[in-house]
C-alpha cells in the first residue's frame, strides 16, 4: 500500500520529531473500533491513518476490538470489522480485544484505590451528572468521595462478586471536581453490568469504562502513538492521567486528527441501526449506505476509497467533504479498470429488414478503449436487436442525432443502420423499428468516408441475457440530513426486463462493468445464475450540482 505512505502530514511530523529526539525508537499504532455496529466511510479514514502510519515507519498496527460495553456488542460486528479492514487492503499485526486485558485493568483499578486515587460511589447516573457542574461552574464532591481505602476495596470486591444491582454503585477516579476540564471531574471508571460478554462469558459483572480501559490497553500493548479523532482531544489529559498514575515507563502519545465529515450522509451508528431496523434500508450492506460493506456491495473499489481518503488528507481543521469527491474517485478508478459491456435498460426492438434471417455474426468490440492490452470480446449480431427506447424519436427535437425516420446511426462495433419505419400499438406507443443496414460499414466505419453523429449501443435478440438492474442514488436529498425526513425518494429505482449482451451470462457477484453510455454497474450478492441482478455503482458523470 502506498497511498498515504509517501506524503507527510502533521502526525508524521510529530513522529519524526520524537524519533529524532530519541523519545521513541519505534512506531506502533492500533485501530480500536467498538464492535457495536458496522464500519463506515469515517472509519476508513482512521484505518488508513493507523495502518499507513505504521507501514511508513516499518512499525506494527494491531486491530483491537474495544469490547467494554457487552450489552451493545456482538460477534457479528467483530467478523464484519475484520472483513472490512481486509477489503480495504490492510493486515493487522495482531487481533486483540480490550477484554483480554480485563484482569490487568482490574488490577490497575485496585492500585488506584490503594493509592487513594479511586473510590466507590453510590450516586446514581443522574446524580453524578448533577454533581458534575457545568462548563462555567465547578462540580461538587460526592458524599462518598472520602471513604477509606479499606471500605473502597471491600465495596469494589463486593461489586465484582455481584452483590449489587446494575447502576447501584460505580468506581470513580478521584481527581478534581473543580477542574476546568469536565472529563477530569472524578470520572466513572467501572460500572456494574450483569451482562454476558461475547468473549469472557459471565466471568465479570463489572466492566471498565472506555476512558479507563483505552489508555491502559494502549500502554500494556506497547502502542507508541494513539491516533484518534478530534473529539478525544479533551479526553487527552485524562488519558495521560491514567497512564501516569499507573506508572508506565514508556507512555503512548495521543495525537488527534479531524474526523471525516461528508455531506448527504448519515454515519451515526444509532441512526444507521434505526434505518436498518425500520426497513428504510435493506440491512447494513444496503448499497445506499456509506458503511464499508454497503459500498463494497455497490461496487466501490477499495483502491478508490483509499484514494478518496488520501485526497481528503490529514489535518486538525474541521471541514465537510463533498460526497461528489468520493464518487469522482470511484469513477476514475472504474474508468481505468472496468471492462466495457453493452446493456439495454429499456429495450426497443429493431428489425433490420435487409439482414438475412437466421444468421448470427461475430462482432469484435474492445474491452476497454483506454487499455488496448485488455483485448477484444465477441458479441453476436443478428437481424433482430434491441436498442434503448430513448434512442428513438418519431419527431426528433433539434440536435437529436439518434434514430428517427430517415436518419442513419452507427451501431457500436457493427454497422450503420437507417431507420425506415416504425410500428405502434393501439395506444400509439412505439413497439418496433424497421431499419436497413449498410454491409460495407462493418466495424462501424464507412468505406466512402461518410460520417454519422450518433453511435448507439445494442444487444442481439439471438444472444442476450435478461436481468434486473437497481439504479442507486444518494440516500439523502439534504446536504446535512437530520434523519428520515430528508430521505431521497429516488434513491432506488428497480428496472426489470433489462437486456445484457450474452458475454455477461456467467457474471459473478462482485464483477464490475461499465455499461456503455449508462454508468458503472456491479453484480449484486443476491444475483443467481437464473436471475442476474446488477447495482449501479455510479453514473458516467455526476448528475448532482
Amino acid at each position: 500500500m502506498e497511498e498515504l505512505n509517501t506524503s507527510s502530514n502533521f502526525i508524521h511530523d510529530f513522529i519524526d520529531e520524537d524519533l529524532a529526539a530519541g523519545r521513541n525508537t519505534r512506531v506502533q499504532t492500533r485501530f480500536p473500533p467498538e464492535p457495536n455496529g458496522y464500519l463506515h466511510i469515517g472509519h476508513a479514514k482512521a484505518i488508513c491513518i493507523d495502518f499507513s502510519t505504521a507501514e511508513k515507519y516499518g512499525g506494527e498496527c494491531n486491530l483491537r476490538l474495544d469490547d467494554t460495553n457487552p450489552s451493545k456488542e456482538d460477534v457479528e460486528y467483530v467478523d464484519a470489522i475484520k472483513e472490512d479492514i481486509e477489503w480495504l487492503g490492510y493486515k493487522w499485526n495482531k487481533c486483540l480485544y480490550a477484554s483480554s486485558y480485563f484482569d490487568f485493568i482490574y488490577e490497575c483499578a485496585i492500585k488506584l484505590i490503594k493509592a487513594g486515587k479511586a473510590y466507590v460511589c453510590d450516586l446514581s447516573a443522574d446524580e453524578i451528572r448533577e454533581y458534575r457542574g457545568t462548563l462555567t461552574e465547578p462540580g461538587k464532591n460526592s458524599p462518598y468521595r472520602d471513604r477509606s481505602v479499606e471500605e473502597n476495596l471491600d465495596l469494589f470486591e463486593r461489586m465484582t462478586k455481584g452483590e449489587f444491582k446494575d447502576g447501584e454503585k460505580t468506581l470513580r477516579a478521584k481527581i478534581d471536581m473543580a477542574s476546568p476540564n469536565i472529563n477530569m471531574r472524578d470520572p466513572v471508571i467501572y460500572r456494574i453490568a450483569h451482562v454476558t460478554h461475547h468473549q469472557t462469558g459471565d466471568k465479570w459483572c463489572v466492566y471498565p469504562m472506555y476512558d479507563f480501559a483505552h489508555p491502559l490497553s494502549d500502554a500494556r500493548e506497547g502502542v507508541t502513538y494513539s491516533l484518534c479523532s478530534l473529539e478525544f482531544e479533551n479526553h487527552r489529559p485524562l488519558y495521560d492521567w491514567f497512564i501516569n498514575e499507573i506508572g508506565f515507563e514508556e507512555p503512548p502519545r495521543q495525537i488527534e486528527f479531524a474526523r471525516l465529515n461528508i455531506n448527504y450522509c448519515v454515519t451515526s451508528k444509532r441512526k444507521c441501526l434505526d434505518m436498518v431496523q425500520s426497513g428504510v434500508v435493506d440491512g447494513w450492506d444496503d448499497p445506499r449506505m456509506v458503511t464499508l460493506c454497503g459500498m463494497r456491495r455497490r461496487g466501490y473499489p477499495a483502491a478508490a476509497v483509499r484514494d478518496f481518503i488520501n485526497r481528503v488528507g490529514v489535518s486538525k481543521a474541521y471541514s465537510v467533504v463533498d460526497y461528489g469527491l468520493l464518487e469522482a474517485c470511484v469513477r476514475d478508478n472504474l474508468n481505468a479498470n472496468a471492462p466495457r459491456a453493452m446493456a439495454v435498460l429499456n429495450p426497443l426492438k429493431v428489425i433490420i429488414d435487409n439482414y438475412p434471417e437466421g444468421v448470427t455474426e461475430d462482432i469484435e468490440v474492445e474491452n476497454n478503449p483506454d487499455k488496448p492490452e485488455l483485448g477484444k470480446r465477441i458479441v453476436k449480431f443478428s437481424r433482430e436487436i434491441y436498442v434503448e427506447r430513448e434512442d428513438f424519436m418519431a419527431e426528433p427535437v433539434k440536435k437529436y442525432f439518434r434514430l428517427y425516420p430517415g436518419n442513419e446511426v452507427r451501431l457500436k462495433g457493427a454497422y450503420y443502420i437507417t431507420c425506415d419505419s416504425y410500428e405502434t400499438d393501439e395506444n400509439g406507443e412505439v413497439t418496433c423499428l424497421h431499419c436497413s443496414y449498410d454491409p460495407a460499414t462493418k466495424g462501424g466505419d464507412s468505406a466512402d468516408g461518410r460520417k454519422v453523429k450518433g453511435t448507439l449501443h445494442w444487444v442481439s435478440a439471438a444472444d442476450c441475457v435478461k436481468c434486473e438492474i437497481r439504479l442507486y442514488d444518494r440516500l439523502f436529498k439534504a446536504e446535512n440530513p437530520a434523519g428520515e425526513e430528508d430521505l431521497n425518494p429516488d434513491s432506488l429505482k428497480i428496472l426489470d426486463g433489462c437486456l445484457l449482451e450474452g458475454s455477461l451470462a456467467d457474471s459473478k457477484p462482485g464483477d464490475t462493468f461499465q455499461f456503455m453510455r449508462q454508468g458503472y454497474f456491479c453484480v449484486d450478492k443476491n444475483s443467481t445464475a437464473d436471475r442476474l441482478v446488477f447495482n449501479r455503482t455510479v453514473d458516467l458523470k455526476s448528475s448532482w450540482k
